[in-house]
């Protein structure tokens, strides 16, 4: 059963230099990490590699010093896994955002929080190409180096999965407590453990999704459009839902049906819970295909392909057959929280706009990479309603919520409501900070759910065509904030907050 806000958050003092120990390790991890985009400046021939080497060392260093000198004796505790998941992304972020700085293609420390912790939230919102709101002007993407545009692709992948997940998988010496740290780190409204072992379960899981990178690297990769490095970037991209590209103009700068294609399969995959790609890769077709969340998640994107490309074709007068490839890519990008672009939605008609608009609050399947509010919560709360409805018509009547044959437990329940309403109120205070600087209202809308929901591009001055380098340097550390909540699935971030949790 995967940590909700009813959780035992164990009464215990907090240890809090197990937790920097931890965090430590974590950060000692990002060293590595930062040392892969140094091989791609060698390999170019470009001059940007000690900023990659030297912040990996201060992150072996001081992560080295933190985990030797304070590293676990004993279980982790649950409030420990949460503090700890929490400090990770922010910290991950902030030694991430090192190489950009020192290199001085983002003189500004903001700037360069915001591109990493977009990377590894995999939100794939972007302050490159704009001017700032101090007056400088940031680089275009295809003018910075390559090794970057590999990073903030790396961060993507790294982040998709979780990062905590990958340390589990690769660092036996965080078995120590692990399934705090999977639980609290794992998308969705529960985490999958598909063995007894947490650190199976986390190598059986990226497994696969080294496996999908893989396939999709190389079917890229066959098309002129794409060498070895576009390919891998958008492989990285995609499988981890983020949306960060080589291109200004994202996917649309390769104008190919087939690229186009195969990214919207591969955005279809990676929205689906990994345990259930697990089960069919196992040979159990019976529970991938019956799985009630697959089905209403592919409904939603067949839905939304229907009244999109069908409204693009008679309205819009796209051929029949670029309404269907631009309105499948933009539902797909939207629905998974991938945010690619290859049409500005933003001048499409009503019909279509609208609807791509309410794809913004769907999101991915639990324990997918996707971010959003998650198809099953949305189950989930479409059956209570309907409940309800009934429970008001026949209130003596005893009426579970299933979802097929299983009955919702009613914590889950509650921790779903909570987290739906707790959603909708953070979007909201998100949207009316960003108004505060300006912006008009579908500007400040989209740049909240983009933010929140981990998708990317929004609306308005900060839509597909646009960036958020404009932004106020407070507003994009609210921004990154909305990020990281959301990226951990809200509760994991705001239980932190909450006195209970320090309570001794």
């Amino acid at each position: 059963m995967a940590l909700s806000p009813t959780s035992n958050l164990n009464r215990a003092k907090i240890d809090f230099l197990v937790v920097l120990g931890v965090l430590g390790a974590f950060i000692f991890f990002m060293g590595f990490a930062l040392m892969l985009p140094a091989f791609v400046d060698f390999y170019y021939g470009e001059d940007t590699w000690h900023s990659f080497l030297f912040s990996a060392a201060i992150a072996f260093v001081v992560g080295g010093a933190l985990w030797y000198s304070f590293r676990p004796q004993e279980e982790l505790r649950v409030r420990e896994g949460f503090l700890i998941v929490s400090l990770t992304w922010l910290s991950l972020s902030l030694v991430g955002a090192l190489p950009f700085v020192i290199s001085g293609v983002l003189p500004s420390f903001t700037d360069a929080v915001f591109e990493t912790m977009s990377g590894l939230s995999t939100t794939g919102s972007t302050i490159l190409g704009g001017t700032t709101s101090d007056g400088f002007r940031n680089p275009q993407i295809e003018d910075i180096p390559k090794s970057f545009l590999f990073w903030r692709s790396l961060a993507h992948w790294l982040g998709g999965m979780g990062i905590i997940v990958l340390s589990l998988a690769i660092l036996p010496l965080l078995g120590i407590g692990g399934m705090q740290l999977f639980q609290a780190e794992s998308p969705g409204p529960t985490a999958d453990k598909l063995t007894p072992r947490v650190q199976e379960t986390a190598k059986l899981l990226w497994g696969i999704y080294v496996a999908f990178t893989a396939a999709e690297f190389i079917l890229l990769w066959l098309h002129p459009s794409m060498d070895w490095f576009e390919a891998i970037n958008h492989a990285f991209a995609t499988m981890a839902t983020g949306g960060f590209s080589t291109k200004n103009a994202s996917i649309e700068a390769f104008n190919s049906a087939y690229v186009d294609w195969v990214i919207i399969i591969f955005m279809y995959l990676a929205g689906i819970n990994f345990a259930m790609h697990f089960r069919l890769i196992q040979g159990d077709k019976e529970a991938f295909f019956a799985n009630r969340e697959i089905r209403f998640y592919t409904l939603v994107i067949f839905i939304g392909i229907v009244i999109i490309s069908g409204s693009l074709w008679v309205i819009d007068n796209y051929n029949i057959l670029d309404a269907l490839r631009y309105g499948a890519f933009q539902v797909l990008a939207i629905v998974t929280t991938t945010g690619f672009g290859t049409d500005n939605y933003e001048v499409w008609n009503s019909i279509g706009a609208f609807f791509l608009f309410l794809l913004f609050f769907t999101g991915g399947c639990a324990g997918s990479t996707g971010g959003g509010i998650k198809m099953i919560r949305w189950m989930i709360l479409i059956r209570n309603t309907g409940r309800e409805i009934k429970q008001i018509i026949h209130p003596k009547a005893i009426l579970p919520v299933r979802i097929g044959d299983q009955a919702i437990n009613r914590n889950i329940q509650q921790t779903v409501l909570s987290f739906f309403i707790l959603y909708v109120f953070i979007f909201a205070a998100g949207a009316f900070a960003i108004s505060l600087f300006g912006y008009d209202i579908m500007s400040s809308i989209g740049a909240s759910i983009a933010a929140i929901g981990n998708i990317g591009p929004g609306w308005g001055d900060f839509g597909p065509t646009d960036n958020f380098a404009g932004l106020p340097y407070l507003g994009k550390w609210i921004l990154i904030m909305l990020m990281m909540v959301g990226r951990l699935e809200i509760f994991t971030v705001l239980i932190i907050f909450s006195p209970a949790f320090w309570k001794q």
